[in-house]
C-alpha cells in the first residue's frame, strides 16, 4: 500500500447501510426477546460514534440507545455486523434482565447472551483506524511555580467551575491556567 492511499479518509456508511444495520439489530433484538421469553422493546440505533470505538450501548435519563461508528462499520463491514451488532444488543439485554448495575460490563451474564445470538463474546476490535477520522481531546496550557502542564478539557472545565484543584507532582504548588 503506498503512502497517498494511507491517507484517504474512509467515508461513512451508506443511509442504506444504515438501514440494514437498523433492521438487523432489531432482529437480534427481537431473537433476544424470544431466547429469554421477555419483553425487549426496540430502542434508537444511531451512527454519531466516532473516535476508536465501533458501538457502544448507552442509558442517559432512562433512555437507552445504540451507537455505531459509521467509518468503523464502512470500512470492516463484515465483523462489525458478525461481532459488533450483538455485541451492544447483548448489552441491551442484560441490561434489561439483570440491571446494568448488577453485573460486569462483559460478565458471564453478557458472555452467555452473547453465545445465545450466535456471536463470539469477543470485548474488542482490533482495528487499524488509518482514514478514520479520531476524535481528539484539546489540551489546555496551565503552569505551576517550576514548569508547564497540558491538562485535558476534562480537567480544564473542572477547575473553571471550581470543582476541582490540581497540583504539581514536582513543586505541589497548584497548577493555573497560562498566560497565553
Amino acid at each position: 500500500m503506498n503512502d497517498s492511499a494511507d491517507k484517504t479518509t474512509v467515508q461513512p456508511i451508506t443511509p442504506g447501510h444504515q438501514r440494514h444495520i437498523r433492521d438487523l439489530t432489531g432482529e437480534y433484538i427481537r431473537r433476544a426477546g424470544k431466547i429469554y421469553n421477555h419483553e425487549l422493546p426496540l430502542i434508537p440505533v444511531s451512527f454519531d460514534l466516532k473516535g476508536r470505538a465501533a458501538g457502544m450501548y448507552r442509558v442517559q435519563n432512562r433512555h437507552r440507545s445504540i451507537r455505531f461508528n459509521p467509518y468503523i462499520f464502512a470500512k470492516y463491514p463484515d465483523d462489525n455486523i458478525a461481532s459488533t451488532v450483538p455485541h451492544e444488543v447483548a448489552h441491551y439485554v442484560v441490561d434489561m434482565l439483570y440491571g446494568v448495575t448488577s453485573v460486569r460490563p462483559h460478565g458471564v451474564e453478557w458472555q452467555k447472551v452473547m453465545l445465545s445470538l450466535g456471536a463470539e463474546p469477543r470485548v474488542t476490535g482490533n482495528y487499524d483506524l488509518s482514514g478514520i477520522p479520531v476524535r481528539r481531546q484539546r489540551r489546555h496550557t496551565y503552569q505551576c511555580a517550576c514548569q508547564m502542564h497540558q491538562i485535558s478539557t476534562v480537567r480544564h472545565n473542572k477547575i473553571r467551575l471550581g470543582k476541582a484543584h490540581y497540583f504539581c507532582r514536582s513543586c505541589r504548588t497548584p497548577i493555573m491556567l497560562a498566560d497565553t
